[in-house]
């Protein structure tokens, strides 16, 4: 949660520091220094913040990537619920999680579910305000550029005019660090044969990101929503 989230959130509850150090739990000196990005908060008191301010979720603390690369199809599906996606309104979630952090979690998966994939245009589509250096630069790290690159082609088209300044900037910079290697859509243990049936079918841009994928912005289940 950076500074100007924790002096603005409080400007727009129409709070004082004082009132709202109080209904947080704090002094009203340490609040002060949050506002002004001397100290940093833990993952409960930013939490609290963010519920108090009625922030959205991208404020919310960022696990570490190995933690957030280990979640099973489960937990993501929990996520993406608490992120308020459309297509699991019926499963139950308690806790809602930054949203760079969920796409992360489920890009650089080597198997999953393609119900969790099409969440994802969604979710970049939806919350245009997530910290994109983190999901970025993690990506890469794990040389899933091309995937995020891909799914932001999506995002952009699922979106229209709405972010569609944002999401062309991410899928620029994602561009300049494109893969020429071949890869899939989180399905790695895909048939030969299927690989190579897409690889001869696959929409351009998927050809473009060098995934062998057949999903377009057409076939998500909430696109016409």
């Amino acid at each position: 949660m950076r500074a100007e989230d924790w002096s603005a959130g409080r400007r727009n509850a129409g709070l004082t520091q004082v009132q709202a150090a109080k209904a947080l739990g704090v002094s009203q000196p340490y609040l002060s220094q949050l506002e002004n990005g001397s100290r940093s908060a833990d993952a409960a008191l930013v939490g609290k913040a963010a519920e108090l301010y009625r922030l959205g979720p991208s404020v919310l603390p960022l696990r570490k990537p190995d933690e957030t690369q280990a979640l099973g199809p489960e937990v993501l599906e929990k996520e993406l619920a608490g992120l308020g996606y459309p297509r699991f309104a019926h499963v139950s979630s308690a806790e809602k999680r930054n949203p760079a952090e969920v796409v992360f979690g489920a890009v650089v998966q080597r198997d999953l579910d393609t119900r969790l994939i099409e969440a994802l245009p969604w979710v970049m589509s939806t919350y245009t305000d997530l910290d994109w250096p983190w999901l970025r630069d993690n990506a890469k790290l794990r040389n899933a550029q091309n995937r995020l690159g891909y799914l932001v082609c999506l995002a952009k088209e699922l979106a229209g005019l709405k972010a569609t300044d944002t999401l062309a900037a991410w899928e620029q910079e994602l561009e300049d660090a494109r893969l020429a290697r071949e890869d899939t859509l989180c399905r790695e243990s895909m048939s030969e044969a299927e690989r190579r049936w897409l690889k001869a079918h696959r929409p351009p841009p998927a050809e473009h990101w060098n995934l062998l994928t057949s999903l377009t912005v057409e076939q998500l289940p909430y696109a016409a929503s």
